[in-house]
């Protein structure tokens, strides 16, 4: 990497609240062997090939499960200052972060500071040479004991798992190992942030000075903790991390669409960033996601697969960065119960379907709206299979609507006026509800629209409107005609009417008059609609 420029881009302190993230767990992603065979190969490179499919995602940034050398999944390190084998080499990655940063995406990279792998240098030294090991107060061990492993001591492993060795992070020699290999991503990576992992079991002095450090040398610098449960803020404050992952908020999801009943994700979204005293978490960004590596994919969850886009919706609407994990954009499966494996899939290119069209625009609308960025939360209304919630933030709201469920619906607001649809560009007025079609979403700006609103599609309007009886006029005479081909007849019942037709009378095919008439006036079109209820 000496003789190769390292991009950096400038990250101004709170950027990640207004990015889009997409997880990437690499082993999988590149179909690297579970196991590492020591066989290096270039892998990684795989991600520069999805770039532009990331672009068209509005990705903001890729945060990366594990890319250090490890035993297997990634998350029992053997050495932090090494990119894996399986993957390929250091300068592999930092083409592949070089080329994220060009198109503007940031890089986020997973910490796994509470253990390592059996593997680990440092453990594999203290094995060798026990007690007079440099190493041995890197970890908790008792040489008095003994190991699943029948090492001849005993040391303590994360959760029971003895494959996985916990680092002592009081000892200041350990730290200072972590916080120099960060040095070393931020020079060779230019990386933008972290994750870190099972944050909720490290050393709070130990985030203190890893945030010290960062902050230190680029106060923009992103930390991100996985928090799974308890107060988020004993780890998410001014002294620790920027943010944490809401999986408060990520089973409340998916359990209000299969259960129908969003009245238990307005509890959490209320209780976290409602407008009272008592709500946590008002003013914060928390990691808000539908899935990731380590739970089964959406899609595989939702009993009603027809929910995704509502479900999808929601999650970009509430407070929070919402996180893609790669595949479900289009719909990929995965079932926990198939082993981890099946979660971490390879596939060979990105697919893009309507869902994927649809989470693209969620994120656009997303980076174009203050209120959702940044604004207050309330739950407008709230029914089993339907919610619409309220943002704001100075000028600006936004009003949300969701149904659940297979059957149209008209959901009450308290708003009554002009209106801009964020996903379509199409202004209208708001008199008291919003209509929700079968699994339908509407994202609403209120007030007239704005310089740099999306512009509405020019649409066919198709109405059906009875001409009233009129008395049959004398045939006239008959003259020769060239021969022409004759038009297209619209199916029986119906009238296409677009702002170039000429105002016409004519029959259809089964006899009724009909007229057609120019809708280029709003006013007009929408008194046809009224009047046909078309």
């Amino acid at each position: 990497m000496s003789d190769r420029q390292v991009i950096h881009l400038k990250n101004n302190p709170g950027w990640q609240n207004s990015a889009m993230f997409y997880q990437i767990y690499p082993i999988g992603f590149c179909g690297a062997p579970y196991e590492n065979d020591g066989r290096p190969q270039s892998r990684i490179r795989k991600v520069i090939d999805w770039v532009e499919h990331l672009k068209k995602l509005n990705t903001g940034a890729v945060y990366f499960s594990p890319v250090f050398e490890s035993d297997t999944h990634g998350y029992d390190t053997r050495d932090f200052r090494k990119i894996d084998t399986r993957l390929g080499s250091n300068e592999d990655f930092a083409e592949v972060c070089n080329a994220l940063h060009e198109a503007g995406i940031r890089v986020v990279l997973d910490g796994v500071f509470n253990h390592v792998g059996r593997g680990f240098w440092a453990f594999q030294d203290v094995l060798k040479n026990r007690e007079s090991s440099p190493y041995r107060d890197w970890f908790h061990i008792n040489f008095g004991g003994n190991s699943n492993y029948n090492d001849g001591l005993w040391y303590e492993g994360w959760e029971g798992h003895y494959e996985l060795v916990k680092l002592n992070l009081q000892n200041p020699a350990v730290v200072d190992h972590i916080l120099e290999c960060v040095g070393g991503w931020r020079d060779e990576f230019a990386i933008d942030g972290l994750r870190l992992d099972v944050a909720y079991l490290l050393d709070e002095n130990f985030m203190r000075r890893l945030h010290q450090y960062t902050k230190g040398q680029d106060p923009g610098f992103f930390l991100l903790g996985e928090m799974i449960h308890g107060d988020y803020k004993r780890i998410m404050n001014p002294e620790m991390l920027d943010s944490v992952t809401n999986y408060e908020c990520y089973k409340g999801l998916y359990s209000s669409f299969n259960d129908k009943n969003m009245f238990e994700i307005a509890h959490s979204l209320n209780r976290q960033f409602g407008s009272e005293n008592w709500c946590l978490y008002r003013g914060e960004h928390l990691l808000c996601f539908a899935d990731n590596h380590d739970v089964s994919r959406i899609h595989t969850l939702l009993r009603d697969k027809e929910q995704i886009k509502g479900l999808y919706a929601l999650l970009y609407c509430m407070p929070g960065i919402p996180c893609l994990y790669y595949g479900s954009e289009w719909g990929a499966d995965g079932d926990k119960h198939d082993g981890d494996p099946a979660l971490r899939p390879c596939f060979q290119e990105p697919v893009e379907n309507g869902l994927t069209e649809f989470i693209g625009e969620l994120s656009r609308i997303k980076l174009q709206s203050k209120a959702l960025s940044e604004g207050s939360y309330k739950n407008e209304t709230i029914l089993n299979k339907q919610i619409a919630i309220r943002r704001e933030c100075g000028d600006e709201t936004v009003l949300a609507a969701i149904n659940a469920d297979g059957s149209g619906f008209n959901i009450n607001v308290d708003y009554h006026g002009p209106a801009t649809d964020l996903m379509t560009g199409e202004s209208r007025e708001l008199n008291g509800c919003i209509e929700l079609l079968p699994y339908g979403v509407k994202i609403y700006r209120l007030g007239p629209p704005k310089e740099g609103d999306k512009a509405p599609k020019a649409e066919t309007v198709t109405v059906s409107v009875l001409a009233p009886e009129v008395k049959a006029e004398p045939a006239p005479e008959t003259k020769p005609q060239p021969e022409v081909k004759p038009e297209p007849k619209p199916a029986p019942g119906t009238l296409t009417l677009t702002p170039t037709d000429i105002p016409l009378r004519y029959k259809s095919q089964d006899g009724t008059d009909y007229f057609s008439i120019p809708c280029d006036d709003p006013a007009l079109e929408k008194f046809l609609r009224a009047l046909t209820g078309k």
